[in-house]
Order: C-alpha cells, then structure tokens, then sequence
C-alpha cells in the first residue's frame, strides 16, 4: 500500500516567505509603516501595498484591491482594517493583531508625545514647528493621491469606466442630502457588483449551453 506523503506546500499567498518569523515581520512591516507616515490612512496606503506586494510579495495586488475594498467598507481606521486584513489573510487571528499592533503603536506614542509637549499654542507660535506642519501638508496630498491612481490602475478603471468614480466623488463631496453620504454609495456598489457577477454567469452559463447543444447537434 502507498504510504501518503504529507503535503509541505507554502500556505496561499505566502510565496515562500510568510514562514519562519512572519508576525514578527508583520509588526516591524507595520511598525515602520505607522512610524515615518504623514496623513492617516489613505497617505499609507501607498506604501503599505508596496510593502506587502512588491517588496515581501505575500498577496498579489488585485487581492490587495479587494482587501482595501473591504477595509473601507468596515467602520474604523483605514490604515488599522487593512493591516489587520492583511494579517488575516497570512496567519489568521495572530497575524492580525501583530498587523494591527505595529500599525497602531508608534501613532499611539507619537500622538502621546504631541498631547503631552506640543501645545496647539506651540504649534501657532512657534516659526519652527509651524514651518514644519506647512512642508508636511504638500506631502501628505502626494501620499493620499499616490494610491488612489495605483489603485485605479490594479482596478482596471479606464476612459469608460473613469467616470463612475469621478461622479460619486463629486456627489459626495457636494454635500447634498441623501446622495453626499458614503454609505449610500458603498451598497449600491455593493448591489452593481453582485448583479454585475450574476449577469456574467448568466452569459457563461448560457455560451456553454449553446456550446454543448451545437456539439449534440453534430
């Protein structure tokens, strides 16, 4: 009788090295992230997908994608959802409190260190400090801008297809009743999505019946 070997296949999404040591990469990943980031969430975006897809390659970047799109739909800080996603995705629940540990600790010490040393009165008053805050901000926009165009690319958005995300953002930003809220525009994608998925497998389903009836015909 042929005795089965046990499989030793890397985990999906690991590509060979979320083995050895990975929550410990997963927080000093993250650590590093949190600790040189300007901007809040969407500023780290950018470099949080660099990190987890080009540099260490544990999910590939459309899997990226729909984690980021479910971290935005779920109440919380976007940076914290995604690290605690991607932790997930690596090593379960252990991975994503490391994730989310190194994400949250160096902003929790240096809004410590602010609350406690810089005044807002400081901040008006001091040229320095001032002057700093002001070359921060250009910075910042660049950071919140890098992702979303990278993220429009992954996603596949083109000339007839740009205008759906141009449109809602306006809406949203027009501060209109009902139709400025971004809830309202979270299930509705969600609901096109889905139809969209159905509508597919519809044709599919039925390009295989015609197949299969054009092959019995001959």
């Amino acid at each position: 009788m042929k005795k089965v070997e046990k499989s030793t296949a890397t985990p999906a999404g690991d590509n060979g090295r979320a083995g050895k040591g990975i929550y410990s990469q997963l927080f000093f990943s993250f650590l590093r992230i949190g600790a040189f980031t300007f901007g809040g969430g969407w500023a780290m975006i950018s470099l949080i997908e660099r990190e987890v897809v080009d540099n260490k390659k544990w999910i590939p970047r459309e899997e990226f994608l729909d984690l980021l799109a479910v971290a935005q739909s779920l109440p919380g800080i976007l940076a914290v959802n995604i690290s605690v996603a991607v932790g997930d995705r690596l090593r379960g629940m252990k991975g994503s409190v490391a994730a989310a540990l190194g994400t949250i600790m160096p902003c929790f010490l240096i809004i410590l260190t602010i609350a406690v040393f810089l005044t807002p009165d400081l901040i008006q008053n001091n040229h320095v400090v001032a002057s700093i805050f002001r070359g921060i901000r250009p910075a910042v926009v660049a950071l919140i801008v890098a992702p979303v165009i990278t993220s429009a690319k992954s996603a596949k958005i083109g000339w007839k297809t740009v205008w759906i995300p141009v449109v809602v953002a306006l809406l949203i930003w027009s501060k209109w009743p009902v139709v400025s809220n971004p809830i309202l525009w979270i299930v509705l994608g969600g609901i096109g999505g889905y139809l969209w998925l159905r509508r597919q497998e519809r044709r599919l389903t039925d390009a295989q019946l015609e197949k299969k009836e054009k092959e019995e015909g001959l």
